[in-house]
C-alpha cells in the first residue's frame, strides 16, 4: 500500500449504546438484546429502541445496519501480500483456519482478498462500498495506511500483528519480543557463545520485535549481538541469510531464525556447508508450524498459536460489530518454547 490511497467520504461515527439507551428510555442491555434480535424484550421497548436508532442517525456498525436492513453479513480478510506468497505460506493457512472456525455458526460469510500493486484504491473502494461489515488485515508492511483509512471511514477493522502505521486501530498479536528472548536464552543455556539471528523484514513489526527480543537476551548474557542477517519469510531468504552469516562468522555455533519457514532454508544451507545440527550449529525457529516437526532434524521453535491468532482477531471484530463496549485496544497472545532435536 502507498500513502496515495485516498479515503472515501467518511461515514458518520457509530452511535454508542448509551446514547440509544438514553433516547429510548431503556437500559444498555435492552438495546443490545434488540440489536441482536434476542427475545424477552417488550414490544414497547423494542419500538422505542428502533425509533431511537432512526432519530440518532446511521451508524456503520453491524447493529445499526441490522436495524436499517443493510447488513452485509460478510467480513473481509485482507492479506497484504501477493497471492502466490499467501498460498505457499502455512502461516496464512493457519490464520484462515482460525478465522473460519470463529465464524462457524454465525451466518457470516468471509471474503479473502490479497493486495496487488496498483489496486489499492479499488480495494478501499470495495471494502467501504457496503459489501462487508468489517475487515481483518494481516501481514502489513511499513506505514501501510489501509487500516487507518478503513477505520477513519467508519468501517470496523482489526489488524493481525502490531501495525507500524495505524495508531488507534485495534490489533491482535503474539508476544514476539518475549518469545524471541526465550529462544535466545535457550541457546545461551546450551553454552553457545557466537549466536546469530536471521530476522524478518525491517518494515514489519513482527521482524523488529523478534530481533529486539533476541538482542535483549544476548545483552543480558554479556554476548555480542552483531551477527544479524535479514530475510523475507521465505525459505530462499533463510538460506541466503544463513550463507551470509557463515561467510561473516564461520565459527558461529547457534542461530535463532525469526520464522520456521526461513529456518527450513537455513537448515538446507547448513547441511550444504557440512555443518551438523545441533552439534556444530544449534537452530531455533519461531511459529511452530507443522513443517517444524518434520524438519531434519526436528526444529526447536517458539510456538505461537496461529489459529488462535485468527480466532481472536475475528472475535474482536465480531464483538465490535455486535455493539460490545469497553473492548481492549489490543490483545497479546502468549508464546512458548517447544524443544526438539535442533537445539
Amino acid at each position: 500500500m502507498t500513502d496515495a490511497v485516498e479515503p472515501p467520504k467518511a461515514r458518520r461515527p457509530p452511535t454508542r449504546l448509551e446514547e440509544v439507551a438514553r433516547a429510548a428510555g431503556v437500559s444498555k442491555s435492552t438495546v443490545s438484546r434488540v440489536i441482536n434480535g434476542e427475545p424477552y424484550v417488550s414490544t414497547k421497548a423494542r419500538e422505542a429502541v428502533h425509533q431511537a436508532i432512526v432519530q440518532l442517525g446511521y451508524s456503520p456498525n453491524q447493529a445499526a445496519r441490522t436495524l436499517a436492513g443493510s447488513r452485509a453479513n460478510c467480513i473481509a480478510l485482507v492479506v497484504s501480500e501477493q497471492g502466490s506468497r499467501v498460498l505457499a505460506d502455512p502461516f496464512f493457512a493457519g490464520v484462515l483456519r482460525g478465522v473460519h472456525a470463529e465464524l462457524s455458526g454465525k451466518r457470516v460469510q468471509l471474503v479473502l482478498m490479497m493486495s496487488k500493486e496498483g489496486d489499492e484504491q479499488d480495494l478501499v473502494n470495495y471494502l467501504c462500498g457496503g459489501h462487508v461489515d468489517g475487515v481483518l488485515v494481516i501481514s502489513l508492511h511499513g506505514q501501510d495506511p489501509l487500516p487507518r483509512v478503513l477505520a477513519d471511514a467508519g468501517l470496523p477493522t482489526v489488524v493481525g500483528g502490531r501495525p507500524l502505521g495505524a495508531g488507534g486501530v485495534p490489533y491482535v498479536d503474539s508476544d514476539n519480543f518475549n518469545g524471541a528472548m526465550e529462544a535466545a536464552k535457550h541457546l545461551v543455556s546450551l553454552g553457545r557463545t557466537r549466536i546469530a539471528t536471521i530476522a524478518g523484514p525491517k518494515d514489519m513489526a513482527v521482524g523488529m520485535d523478534r530481533l529486539s527480543g533476541f538482542k535483549r537476551a544476548l545483552s543480558q548474557a554479556g554476548l555480542r549481538d552483531d551477527l544479524v542477517a535479514f530475510g523475507d519469510f521465505t525459505p530462499a531468504s533463510g538460506a541466503a541469510a544463513m550463507d551470509e552469516l557463515l561467510t561473516r562468522e564461520p565459527a558461529l555455533d547457534a542461530v535463532f531464525v525469526g520464522a520456521d519457514i526461513m529456518a527450513m532454508g537455513a537448515l538446507q544451507a547448513l547441511h550444504a556447508q557440512g555443518k551438523r545440527v545441533p552439534q556444530d550449529v544449534a537452530v531455533v525457529g519461531f511459529d511452530d508450524l507443522v513443517l517444524a516437526s518434520t524438519a531434519v532434524p526436528p526444529l526447536t521453535t517458539v510456538r505461537q498459536d496461529v489459529e488462535q491468532l485468527g480466532r481472536t482477531m475475528t472475535w474482536r471484530l465480531m464483538a465490535e460489530l455486535t455493539g460490545e463496549e469497553n473492548l481492549p485496544p489490543f490483545l497479546l497472545l502468549p508464546t512458548s518454547l517447544v524443544h526438539r532435536a535442533s537445539a
